[in-house]
């Protein structure tokens, strides 16, 4: 009995002498001794913080703040050029329009082909109104020529026609050929009186504005 409890106590003193071995390995050393430099709080250093990796200067919308004041820089420097200052152009309104775009194309083809000295700026001025684009531009400039034109309202010169065609350009969305046979005359001008009437063709260009169809460009072809 006396070996086995010497040889157990033996074995209790070599267990508790290892452990006590690995806590010391594990602790960092004996108590009272600094930090091992092997030991886990080493290889993390302490100016390594998450705020460090943000520069000071990287301020979200920065980029954007800079291309406007350099696109205000160059409106002003035009503006001192030019004396005048840039502005967009105001979206286009138009009164109503038509459902599809062939009834579009046929009521202003109708009304552009019909008309007297008397009627015809004011006839120019209603279609600008309800157009858009290079039609409302071309019908506007044409109003003023027209009103101007002491000729045109000496001989109390008229136009009078029919829509006779109206179909969609193959490979050209929205843009119709349009053909209509025009008498012109005159009551008091003898170059007209006797002319026969002509036929002729136009391309009209159609867009939609909102829900409704109107007249973007017209171009008389012959």
């Amino acid at each position: 009995m006396s070996r086995r409890r010497h040889a157990f106590a033996l074995a209790l003193a070599l267990l508790l002498a290892a452990g006590l071995s690995e806590c010391a390995v594990l602790g960092g050393g004996a108590p009272g001794a600094g930090p091992s430099s092997a030991g886990p709080s080493s290889a993390r250093p302490s100016s390594a913080r998450p705020s460090s990796a943000r520069p000071s200067s990287a301020r979200p919308g920065a980029g954007s703040v800079s291309a406007a004041r350099r696109a205000a820089a160059r409106t002003v420097a035009r503006a001192d050029r030019t004396h005048e200052v840039p502005t967009p152009a105001p979206r286009e309104r138009v009164p109503n329009g038509w459902a599809t775009p062939e009834q579009a194309v046929r009521a202003f083809a109708a009304a552009y082909v019909n008309w007297t000295a008397a009627t015809v700026s004011a006839r120019l001025q209603a279609l600008a109104r309800r157009s858009v684009g290079q039609a409302r531009a071309t019908l506007e400039l044409q109003a003023r020529e027209v009103a101007a034109d002491r000729e045109l309202h000496r001989g109390q010169i008229a136009n009078a026609g029919t829509v006779e065609a109206v179909g969609a350009l193959s490979g050209s969305p929205h843009q119709y050929a349009v053909v209509t046979r025009e008498h012109t005359s005159a009551a008091d001008d003898a170059a007209y009186r006797g002319l026969a009437p002509e036929w002729h063709v136009s391309v009209a260009t159609v867009t939609l504005v909102g829900r409704r169809w109107v007249l973007s460009g017209w171009q008389p072809e012959s």
